[in-house]
């Protein structure tokens, strides 16, 4: 516990430290290299064996190019490239298809496309809510959705500690229980109130509109939804887990496991907010 504890603190003020270069470039950098860490989590857990080498290194360039996306050059290459990155996965299949499981590399691309997606998310909120027009909406939403991840994690691991009774998915996860789901609604409602009110506070309003019971009433009826999202995140990372036969994704986190062992809850709720709070907030 201690040790959770310790790691928790030390990357919430990461966390804080690419927050402050939000209007950076180096922002993007930082979402790649986290999302190729994830990636290459996953690629150890499916086993793609030393061939698979050359299908991770493919998706490197890949990954920087789809967070770069959201600028002009980026945006204009993505498409060819994404054709280029296609052939060269096909490529890799034929040079080594007696070494590269095609099961195993659609794995691998089925759990990276998530990752990716999951990751986009941060950089498409900063490119389509920029500074000068909506202040600083975008970090708000991102807050909001580590909020609802990982306050409802952590809202649903105490829960299910002290009263866990029933098993929710025990085949997939044995530890889950129906009690502690029930305190991750509870648990992201509650930090997402917390957050948006802090928000509140110091900006006064969203960019487009002032905030009201409308708007609380809204991020509960998301923050409930995104933590079902999460629960479901987990389920599916851990169900893979299981069929690969590991423990955790990696170590890079002591005491909670790799990037994917911490994002696990985010890879849904990412999207599903990012996509939310648009149409709610700003296509109204």
């Amino acid at each position: 516990m201690k040790t959770r504890i310790i790691t928790s603190v030390v990357g919430i003020l990461v966390l804080f430290a690419v927050m402050a270069l939000f209007q950076t470039p180096v922002f993007e950098a930082l979402v790649a290299i986290v999302a190729l860490i994830a990636l290459h989590e996953i690629y150890k857990a499916v086993n793609l064996g030393k061939a698979g080498k050359m299908v991770f290194a493919g998706f490197v360039p890949f990954t920087f190019l789809i967070m770069y996306s959201g600028m002009a050059w980026a945006s204009a290459l993505l498409l060819p490239l994404s054709f280029a990155f296609v052939l060269y996965l096909a490529c890799c299949v034929i040079l080594h298809s007696q070494t590269i499981d095609i099961g195993k590399l659609g794995a691998m691309a089925l759990f990276g496309g998530m990752v990716m997606f999951c990751f986009y998310s941060f950089v498409y909120l900063k490119h389509s809510l920029p500074l000068e027009e909506y202040g600083d909406d975008a970090l708000y939403f991102i807050f909001l959705i580590l909020g609802f991840a990982w306050g409802g994690d952590s809202a649903a691991y105490f829960a299910g500690r002290f009263f866990g009774r029933h098993k929710l998915a025990p085949v997939v996860s044995p530890n889950k229980t129906v009690e502690g789901a029930v305190g991750g609604i509870l648990g992201s409602v509650l930090l997402g109130l917390i957050i948006t009110a802090i928000y509140d506070v110091i900006a006064g309003h969203l960019a487009v509109e002032d905030f009201t019971a409308y708007h609380y009433l809204l991020i509960c009826i998301l923050a409930a939804v995104s933590s079902v999202l999460g629960i479901l995140g987990d389920l599916f990372a851990s169900a893979v887990k299981r069929q690969c036969g590991i423990k955790d994704y990696g170590t890079i986190f002591p005491g909670h496991g790799g990037v994917m062992d911490r994002f696990d809850s985010v890879m849904f709720i990412a999207p599903f907010l990012t996509i939310g709070v648009t149409m709610a907030f700003y296509l109204r």
